[in-house]
């Protein structure tokens, strides 16, 4: 069965000039290496904001974290800042993958925002990735004088796998009670440890398919079932920021989305859940498409709303 009648016409292009995929040990060399090329081809917007690359003390000994650091060139006072995690199922992806939107949101929004450029699976499989990603939610929290940043407005934002580690982070730093979130920004987010049973016969034929998504939560995951490696298994949900959730009707991830907006609002946080009509995983990589111009307005609007006074 194909659920390419199901699929928004504007998009049809984009799945005919995609080629398939096939993650899995032998192929992910090759596909990591191919990114910094692809992204040279890509334009970015001329937006006033500068970019740098820095490095953030990890705390373990030595080791730093890279991150880039996207900002207005006249930063407001006391701004607030998003903290970002890429997508790549864990396992590929640098935080330039994401540079047009954030770029967008720094310029639009006047916020600091810094995108992890956190450690992969295989070679480092949770909780590492995670550990990373707090050690940046510390590093602005402890930094936000200097930067320039209102520490009470921080966000998380993630897609995809990105988006996982924006979900188990919130779950992390409420148990720790050390550092705040103030908002959770999930983008088609890989939230539950594994794919739904029966699997829904209508999502994952597309761009991201179960195969390679079993293939990078077994090198990630491996057999844990801590919420802090897939919020799912969150037994308890209360306390946490309030969340926007967006997703395809088509992703393979969207019933995880569903679920995990009900038990939120079940907990008692607000949650926004958006859920796009004829997408797929990575439908927005059609950049004129009128869905993709609507999903990127919507990211838009939830993260000024949950960070502007």
């Amino acid at each position: 069965m194909t659920t390419r009648h199901l699929v928004d016409p504007e998009l049809l292009p984009l799945i005919d000039s995609f080629p398939p995929m096939d993650l899995s040990a032998q192929t992910l060399p090759a596909i990591r290496a191919s990114i910094p090329a692809m992204l040279t081809m890509r334009p970015l917007p001329d937006l006033p904001v500068e970019t740098s690359e820095i490095h953030i003390p990890s705390g373990e000994g030595e080791r730093t974290i890279r991150c880039l650091r996207i900002q207005p060139n006249a930063l407001p006072p006391r701004a607030p800042a998003i903290l970002h995690f890429h997508g790549g199922g864990h396992v590929l992806g640098i935080p330039e993958m994401a540079l047009p939107q954030m770029m967008q949101w720094a310029a639009e929004i006047g916020c600091l925002v810094l995108s992890v450029d956190y450690r992969l699976a295989p070679e480092t499989p949770f909780p590492g990735p995670m550990e990373d990603g707090y050690a940046a939610l510390r590093w602005l929290h402890e930094q936000a004088d200097q930067l320039g940043i209102d520490a009470s407005r921080i966000a998380v934002s993630g897609e995809s796998a990105g988006g996982a580690m924006a979900a188990c982070l919130c779950l992390m730093a409420r148990d720790r009670g050390e550092y705040a979130i103030a908002f959770q920004h999930l983008e088609m987010p890989r939230l539950a440890g594994k794919l739904p049973d029966p699997p829904n016969p209508f999502t994952g034929e597309f761009a991201w398919r179960a195969e390679n998504s079993e293939f990078c939560r077994a090198v990630y995951l491996g057999t844990s079932t801590s919420p802090y490696a897939s919020a799912a298994y969150a037994t308890d949900l209360a306390g946490l920021p309030a969340a926007y959730i967006m997703v395809g009707a088509l992703d393979l991830f969207v019933d995880e989305c569903l679920d995990y907006t009900a038990r939120l609002i079940g907990a008692g946080v607000p949650a926004e859940l958006i859920v796009y009509p004829g997408c797929f995983h990575g439908f927005r990589m059609a950049g004129t498409a009128s869905i993709t111009q609507r999903a990127d307005a919507d990211s838009l609007r939830a993260l000024r709303k949950a960070l502007t006074r």
